[in-house]
């Protein structure tokens, strides 16, 4: 079983980039961090490596239902959303919230996860 949903969008990878962060703000996700792992790995290591961006997103709402519930459900946040380089085109991918937050075990969680995982497949749908 899978843990993420992707998508493979054509298109230049900047612009997938941006369309990501935009459709992720349609849903209700803000992106609280960006990482750029290829300048990250070209600094650190001096190592080539194709593009490739983790963009951390949260839906406030979702979070903040999740955590008056349980405090150490932050450990599960931001939701990562990934961008990268592939041989056929640019693929987006984010992980599946549905099996992230079972990683709690708490039926009471699942409805945040189950919101959440309509948003994501919202957001790849809206990119391919």
């Amino acid at each position: 079983m899978s843990y993420t949903l992707r998508t493979q969008v054509d298109g230049k990878f900047d612009d997938v980039v941006e369309k990501t962060i935009d459709a992720l703000e349609d849903e209700g996700f803000g992106v609280l961090c960006d990482i750029d792992v290829q300048e990250t790995l070209q600094k650190k290591l001096d190592e080539d490596f194709r593009q490739y961006r983790i963009l951390g997103a949260c839906n406030p709402q979702l979070a903040h239902q999740g955590l008056e519930h349980d405090l150490e459900l932050g450990t599960l946040l931001p939701c990562n959303v990934v961008v990268y380089d592939d041989d056929d085109g640019v693929v987006v991918t984010a992980v599946d919230p549905q099996r992230l937050i079972g990683i709690a075990d708490d039926d009471e969680l699942d409805p945040i996860g189950d919101d959440a995982y309509e948003r994501f497949e919202r957001v790849l749908e809206l990119l391919s």
